[in-house]
């Protein structure tokens, strides 16, 4: 039998990023394409534990369906942590589990767009976000960011050239793939011009929680009095990926259609995990084990940025202050995808730029690296080796 695929799913492409991973699994191959924390980060003792104790206590409660709106004990303790920790969410929100941080993007563009609407989205952005918004037939206009974040002249053009556009997406701290941190400035203009346009912005935050460096800028949606920002976060960077437990802040007026875009998706997140995080709250200190964490990436990105700086002089970065990623910029004359290739050869993997771009057949000079996934031994081997593929490129 033939198939015919969609329109819509037609056109997309597998993510760069999942694909390159397939070549990380070989023998000796150091990975700097993945974006998965790092392994000591995750609390394995304190899940095993919970998880026993959950299904030693009361096993048919983790195993039944779920409310579609999550487990109400962690939807409430969310609230208060968001509310103490980021000055997220008042009495006009509401907080609904998700299951992975992409859902709430997913569930947002189901509820907010028809087919042929528009998305305005940094440029470059994080490719699932992407393809998200291209399954539902969405156009992207990509707008540029600047080290501190999405233009703000560039925006209000974009907004002014497309009246038919839905909402702003921005991943404000330690952005994947650019590893910028949107400025207060910027996210003051950014909500002005969404509400004088009556657009809605999807805050996307999954990062938020791992600066290393600087000071907190405030959330968009602790400014928004107008009820026009969804604020997505994720225990995937703090705990575990595997856990697949993320959750939205929602404008109490658009709640009851975010529900059920969530229905037809998978009518629930996963109780027991999100009864495992519940607990993790409960009886730990999570902003002490964020702390611990933190020390780790702060030790691994300024780890990579020395040995970038000391073998790779020709390539340029933004220091992020956090996140997972360094956004780095090839010299000229260096064909990108002829590096990464080169550079897998040598054993070492990078994701190349024009997968985060919104056209991605166009030129593109950029690769990101990820330093949360690899050894410190690996990120020194790595990078002095990819100096050296740079240097015999340039010669």
């Amino acid at each position: 039998m033939s198939y015919t695929l969609s329109e819509k799913f037609a056109s997309l492409k597998p993510s760069a990023v999942r694909e390159i991973l397939k070549v990380t699994s070989e023998p000796g191959m150091i990975a700097f394409a993945g974006g998965s924390p790092d392994t000591a980060a995750f609390p394995c003792e304190e899940v095993k534990k919970l998880s026993a104790e959950i299904l030693e206590e009361n096993p048919v409660s983790a195993l039944v369906y779920g409310v579609s709106e999550g487990y109400d004990p962690l939807r409430k303790t969310v609230s208060k942590w968001l509310k103490e920790r980021e000055n997220v969410g008042t009495d006009d929100d509401v907080v609904i589990i998700t299951a992975g941080g992409t859902q709430v993007m997913d569930i947002t563009t189901r509820v907010l767009c028809s087919e042929g609407n528009t998305v305005i989205c940094e440029e470059p952005s994080f490719i699932g976000s992407l393809n998200c918004f291209r399954s539902h037939g969405c156009k992207l206009v990509g707008v540029p960011i600047d080290a501190d974040g999405m233009n703000i002249d560039a925006l209000r053009k974009a907004v002014a050239e497309n009246p038919n556009a839905k909402f702003i997406y921005t991943i404000p701290n330690f952005q994947n793939p650019g590893g910028t941190t949107l400025s207060l400035e910027k996210r003051k203009a950014m909500y002005e011009i969404a509400r004088e346009n009556n657009l809605v912005i999807l805050e996307d935050n999954p990062y938020g929680n791992l600066r290393v460096a600087g000071d907190d800028v405030p959330a968009i949606k602790s400014m928004d009095t107008d009820g026009i920002v969804v604020y997505a976060g994720s225990f995937s960077k703090i705990l575990a990926p595997g856990i697949r437990v993320a959750y939205a802040v929602v404008p109490k007026k658009i709640a009851p259609a975010f529900t059920i875009g969530k229905q037809v998706s998978d009518v629930h997140t996963g109780v027991l995990n999100q009864m495992i995080v519940s607990r993790w709250f409960d009886e730990y200190d999570v902003n002490a084990h964020i702390d611990n964490i933190q020390k780790i990436y702060r030790r691994k990105l300024n780890l990579m940025c020395d040995c970038l700086d000391e073998h790779c002089g020709e390539i340029s970065y933004v220091r992020p202050e956090g996140g997972l990623f360094i956004w780095a910029k090839l010299p000229d004359g260096v064909e990108m995808l002829s590096y990464v290739n080169e550079l897998i050869k040598h054993k070492v993997a990078v994701v190349p730029g024009s997968a985060f771009m919104v056209d991605d057949t166009a030129p593109c000079s950029y690769i990101r690296l990820n330093f949360s996934t690899p050894s410190d031994e690996n990120i020194v081997k790595g990078v002095k080796i990819m100096g050296e593929v740079l240097k015999n490129t340039l010669n």
